[in-house]
């Protein structure tokens, strides 16, 4: 059986990517069952999700060995040009918690209608193999901002 390493530190992403990949005919490991021992993140230098997802699948599948999958995600607010866009987890400073985010973001849209608030989550996921064969997939999911968090606008 193959392995496939998840390069992620988030523990939920790993377990519901692991989740997702189960029936799969490989074992999906994360980067500390690889023996990654990364002291700094891999910097995301990329300008597109794209390019941040296969940065890190291709840097952590080159200290395995092995397959590894990676991926890059955020919001994109029409609004605020696209913002955040691939700055996303760093949106609001490097320590700001996902409500905290979300709270800058009903702010800066203040005063805005619902039909100029849409915007879309993007995600990105890599695929790197020892070969140096990769490729890359991207999806998204459209929708607006609302007035408030918790609060659905129907």
């Amino acid at each position: 059986m193959s392995n496939i390493v998840v390069a992620t530190r988030n523990k939920d992403k790993y377990n519901e990517i692991k989740e997702i990949l189960k029936d799969m005919p490989f074992e999906v490991i994360s980067m500390d069952e690889a023996g990654v021992d990364l002291t700094a993140d891999i910097e995301e230098t990329g300008k597109t999700f794209e390019e941040n997802a296969l940065i890190k699948a291709k840097k952590v599948c080159e200290l395995t060995g092995e397959i590894t999958i990676a991926d890059d995600s955020g919001i994109e607010i029409d609004y605020l040009g696209g913002a955040p866009g691939i700055y996303s987890s760093r949106f609001g400073g490097k320590d700001a918690t996902d409500s905290e985010k979300n709270k800058q973001i009903l702010e800066m849209l203040e005063g805005v209608p619902f039909e100029k608030r849409s915007a879309r989550f993007t995600c990105a996921i890599a695929a790197a193999y020892p070969d140096g064969n990769h490729f890359v997939v991207k999806g998204s999911c459209n929708g607006y901002i609302g007035y408030a968090i918790g609060r659905a606008h129907v």
